[in-house]
């Protein structure tokens, strides 16, 4: 605390960043973000209804997104707090989501080490109001001082016990809970691994950016840990609003659609696994999100909008099936007389079964798929049934050619 200055409310806070942004957002009630000079998150105060894109993007990437740092260049405003000592009013810049709000630096004798943001929230600040703002920033100072070194432990720290959670090196609930309490991680009550999923090795950069493409999803989950590994990214989430499964899908689907438009043909999708109460099941999630994209790749037709373990459906067995299957050489004897029929004669038999099975049995919708009329597409359901010896009115035999066309796929096209 500064010489010649009344110790402030803040100043019990000023050991603990988290703390202290709790302590402003509620002494002004209103959001708020602390920042160091190179606008890296450094701590934030609860979710609020009113918090903006530009704040909910800040959050998801630990990071303000360099439009709104642009926008903020261009328009005079970081000049300002870099040449002012005093709380600085911000008027809205919409088009990159930035409603109107008061900052203040946050300096370490003469050079600027920080920032606070506090959103207006609807009611214009107080002279009052900012002279406590002031008093925060004064109050942040010898911990952001401390910052980058203690920030590079803790990241350390959190990646590490991240893994080991990844990878079932630590089941034991009280063990984890443990654990995640003496590095500082404060462990939600529902989880789920999401990956997201590039065509390169994914650098800093692009995790940041990736981070920042979840913006419309932050206020619906939030991001408790995150590590890469070569070309995907593997979130810990947490839903904080609808915490069902339609609702999560939804979401997946949005941040999907937001990843896709952001990095085009680099970006190959994103997989989650189910949603859990129990960290010793967290490897369990991340091992479906990863079975997911597998399927997703192999599959991509069938499953490109699934991004949710849980709606795989059957599609989850086809590893399984197709690993069962090389183990004994099983080949469908049906399908082999079928295909050998095709090749002697340049026939079509065996793709018009698989659509016939794929529009379920439905001879018109398969007609008009393969461009036939229905009486030529009964012509070869018949000689199917001859020359396979398939009954096409027998459920389980529809459903074994069916489950065996998708594994075949699955498998890269080879032959069961």
């Amino acid at each position: 605390m500064p010489m010649g200055r009344e110790p402030t409310l803040f100043d019990f806070y000023a050991d603990n960043l988290e703390m202290l942004a709790e302590t402003i957002g509620e002494t002004l009630g209103r959001p708020v973000t602390i920042e160091d000079a190179n606008h890296r998150l450094v701590a934030y105060s609860s979710h609020a209804p009113d918090t903006d894109p530009a704040r909910l993007a800040t959050i998801v990437g630990r990071r303000v997104p360099d439009q709104v740092i642009s926008s903020l260049w261009h328009g005079g405003v970081i000049r300002c707090l870099l040449e002012s000592n005093k709380p600085v009013r911000i008027a809205a810049i919409p088009d990159v989501g930035l409603s109107e709000r008061v900052a203040v630096a946050i300096r370490s004798n003469a050079a600027v080490i920080g920032f606070i943001w506090v959103l207006q929230a609807g009611k214009p600040f107080t002279d009052e109001e900012m002279s406590l703002l002031e008093a925060a920033a004064s109050a942040a100072r010898n911990k952001l001082v401390q910052w980058p070194l203690q920030r590079h432990k803790e990241e350390a720290a959190h990646k590490d016990f991240f893994w080991q959670l990844l990878t079932g090196h630590i089941r034991t609930e009280a063990h984890i809970r443990e654990k995640a309490q003496s590095i500082g991680i404060v462990l939600p009550a529902l989880f789920y691994i999401a990956v997201l999923e590039f065509t390169h090795t994914i650098e800093e950069r692009q995790q940041q950016q990736a981070l920042e493409s979840f913006a419309s999803f932050a206020a619906h989950c939030r991001i408790v840990l995150c590590v890469s590994d070569k070309n995907q990214l593997i979130l810990l989430s947490a839903p904080t609003v609808h915490k069902t499964k339609a609702a999560i899908g939804r979401q997946l689907e949005l941040a999907d659609g937001n990843l896709r438009a952001r990095f085009g043909a680099r970006y190959a999708g994103l997989a989650s696994g189910n949603l859990y109460e129990e960290y010793g099941r967290l490897e369990t999630s991340y091992r479906e999100a990863l079975l997911l994209l597998q399927v997703k790749r192999r599959l991509p037709e069938e499953t490109s909008r699934l991004h949710y373990y849980s709606d795989l459906g059957f599609y989850r067995y086809l590893p399984l099936i197709w690993e069962e299957a090389g183990k004994h050489s099983f080949e469908n004897e049906s399908l082999a007389r079928l295909r050998a029929y095709d090749r002697e004669h340049h026939g079509e038999l065996v793709h018009t079964l698989e659509v016939f099975l794929a529009y379920d049995s439905n001879v018109k919708a398969a007609a008009d798929a393969l461009h036939v009329h229905a009486n030529t597409l009964n012509y070869r359901l018949k000689r199917i049934g001859e020359i396979g010896g398939i009954d096409l009115t027998d459920m389980e035999q529809k459903v074994t050619l069916y489950l065996d066309f998708k594994t075949e796929k699955f498998g890269g096209g080879r032959d069961l």
